[in-house]
């Protein structure tokens, strides 16, 4: 049913557009004459409008679909105290030996590799990641620059995530028609840099990627 209804909707905007050529074309006319053959010409013009698109996706919905869920990534540090005669036991308000030394953080990631894809016709292509709230955990923050991005497809970068603002802009590659056409695909592995010593919380923040065209 719906092939048939859209085929008779089709059929009936052509004929609107056949109308509507007809109304607005050109009329000659040639003769009477009865000693030279006689020819007349008309012109007609054709417009044909082909619209530009750009379906870009981080995590959910694959192709076709339109994306519904924002994707979380997540990080958990845990610290190694360093030990003195014995190894500490990892636990709640448990006793160990210490060394005084300063404890080292294992970053354990969560949902860090998610698929991505493009598809346009609309020329080059370019990504960008924008700073939409910083990462913080009431008054204390961690730059977001610190969240690192690799692409499985150095035809699909990644963008730089900016402390603030947006970021510089990457191009994807083309795949077709002298790089109008894209259809491109890959896995980003989001990590945490862990630069310095944070102040123990939840931290959490968001950042948004854009794919724009000429």
């Amino acid at each position: 049913m719906t092939r048939r209804a859209d085929a008779l909707a089709f059929a009936g905007a052509l004929a609107g557009m056949l109308g509507m050529a007809s109304a607005q074309a050109a009329s000659s006319t040639a003769g009477p004459s009865a000693s030279v053959p006689l020819s007349t010409g008309v012109n007609l013009d054709f417009t044909i409008a082909i619209d530009k698109f750009i379906f870009f996706r981080i995590g959910d919905s694959p192709w076709p679909a339109t994306g519904g869920t924002t994707s979380t990534v997540s990080f958990v540090l845990t610290p190694s105290i360093p030990g003195g005669p014995t190894t500490p036991v990892a636990g709640n308000n448990t006793s160990v030996n210490w060394s005084g030394a300063a404890p080292s953080f294992s970053v354990t990631p969560s949902n860090n590799a998610l698929p991505v894809e493009v598809r346009s016709n609309g020329g080059q292509i370019t990504l960008r990641a924008t700073a939409t709230s910083p990462l913080a955990s009431g008054a204390n923050t961690i730059p977001l620059s610190e969240i690192t991005i690799a692409s499985s497809d150095t035809n699909l970068p990644a963008p730089q995530i900016p402390n603030t603002g947006t970021g510089t802009a990457v191009n994807v590659a083309g795949t077709s028609f002298a790089n109008l056409v894209t259809q491109r695909s890959a896995t980003w592995t989001f990590s945490y840099a862990n630069l310095a010593s944070r102040t123990a919380g939840t931290y959490t923040g968001q950042v948004t990627f854009t794919a724009s065209s000429p």
